[in-house]
């Protein structure tokens, strides 16, 4: 027996006289406004659901007929047609229907203990929180090839419960840091690209981070590039301090052949600060800084830093105590080569009909940069005082880019074999 609820009036049914599908169709079309409430009981409803199934023979219905026996059985039992259907495929099957689940009386077990967080915890700061999946791996080797048995539950675990546990508050009181952005303006520098106009002058520049090891920083490379003719300057230094780095600019500024018209940097504290810019301002340099989401804008220096400075002095760590002498290989034999000696691609602006710019770069426009700068209209005015093109060609010619490029190759491997004796030593 169920009970309707019509205006706060309860009426009782005997549903047993529906045995057939039309009778159980006009029910339910006549019935669209009662809401049935179901007797509260699982065991009395398995036992009318069964009851309905083996009544109306539904294995035996058609495929909308069993729509209609669902829709009833939804109304009068308040299951959702998805339980539905899996509970009257139970019944076909003969089972004798019956509520399956039973909470724990000492609630959910945990698979992943405490002392296995702060593990992940431990193993995270010890890499640097890899990928979920990198992590996995390392705990499934920390298993496999190291016999370590600390891991063996964590082996198993999925890379979305990984992340789980990264969350648990045993693991945030181990790894938890806060870093809160503080957004202000710096009114140091023009935020836009440099404007050369085809001048040389105007240089981009970029620091290149030569690798930590155990904590301990390596030296700093700073990169400048010409935008019209690429010629590149790069020098080395121990520190991104005010005393090691600002030397180190002002010679690169006298190292090129040509006046300095403009610096272009990145928003790095090391070059966006008030002693870079009171230097610039003395020698009468525009300042301009990268603009937000516009790459371009320091680009050039960025493709120089791996085409170049990655290159040839790779990503290994080097001592900060040798910076003095890997900026002596570079002003002697770096710099040397890549202005003199290494041919770069030069694009060529084409317009088309629709008025968008395209560059191409072809073969017959490689040329070093020396020989761009030498290209350029009216290029000796650009030149500093001291500097004349007969001087710069004697240095151009005076030995072939494979003598070059092998003086080049005997120094970086003396230089490096020395490093590493040392630091062995040292250590």
């Amino acid at each position: 027996m169920f009970g309707s609820i019509i205006h706060a009036m309860v009426i009782d049914m005997n549903e047993q006289q529906l045995n057939t599908v039309a009778q159980l169709r006009a029910f339910l079309n006549g019935t669209q406004e009662v809401q049935f409430e179901p007797s509260g009981e699982d065991a009395k409803r398995y036992a009318f659901l069964g009851c309905v199934v083996k009544r109306l023979r539904y294995d035996r219905l058609a495929r909308a007929d069993k729509g209609v026996v669902l829709r009833y059985l939804e109304r009068t039992t308040g299951y959702s047609r998805q339980h539905l259907t899996r509970l009257v495929r139970r019944a076909l099957r003969g089972e004798v229907l019956a509520k399956r689940y039973t909470a724990p009386e000492a609630g959910f077990a945990r698979t992943f203990t405490a002392a296995d967080v702060a593990l992940l915890a431990q193993t995270d700061a010890l890499h640097g929180t890899l990928s979920g999946p990198a992590t996995q791996c390392l705990m499934q080797r920390a298993v496999t090839l190291f016999k370590d048995a600390r891991y063996a539950r964590l082996a198993e675990i999925s890379v979305s419960h990984l992340y789980n546990l990264r969350r648990a508050r045993g693991y945030e009181t181990r790894r938890r840091h806060w870093t809160k952005t503080h957004g202000y303006h710096i009114p140091i520098g023009v935020r836009r690209a440099p404007t050369p106009e085809g001048r040389p002058g105007f240089i981009r520049i970029d620091s290149v981070h030569q690798g930590d090891q155990d904590g301990v920083k390596g030296l700093y490379h700073i990169n400048a590039v010409d935008c019209v003719t690429q010629f590149e300057i790069v020098a080395t230094c121990g520190r991104l301090s005010e005393a090691f780095l600002l030397p180190v600019i002002e010679a690169m500024l006298e190292s090129f052949p040509f006046t300095i018209l403009g610096f272009h940097a990145d928003n790095g504290s090391e070059y966006i600060n008030h002693t870079v810019a009171g230097l610039l301002e003395k020698l009468r340099v525009e300042f301009t800084k990268s603009r937000p989401r516009r790459s371009n804008d320091n680009g050039l220096a960025e493709t120089k830093n791996g085409a170049i400075v990655r290159k040839h002095l790779g990503y290994s760590h080097i001592p900060q105590r040798f910076a003095h002498e890997v900026n002596a290989f570079c002003r002697a034999f770096l710099n040397p080569y890549v202005n003199f000696h290494r041919p770069c691609f030069f694009a060529e602006t084409i317009t088309d009909g629709s008025g968008k710019a395209r560059k191409k770069y072809r073969l017959k426009d490689m040329m070093t940069p020396y020989e761009k700068l030498k290209s350029l209209p009216q290029a000796a005015t650009f030149l500093k005082p001291g500097f004349t093109f007969e001087l710069l060609d004697q240095h151009a010619t005076a030995m072939t880019d494979n003598e070059a490029a092998l003086k080049l190759n005997e120094a970086r491997t003396k230089l490096f074999q020395s490093i590493h004796r040392r630091s062995k030593h040292a250590a």
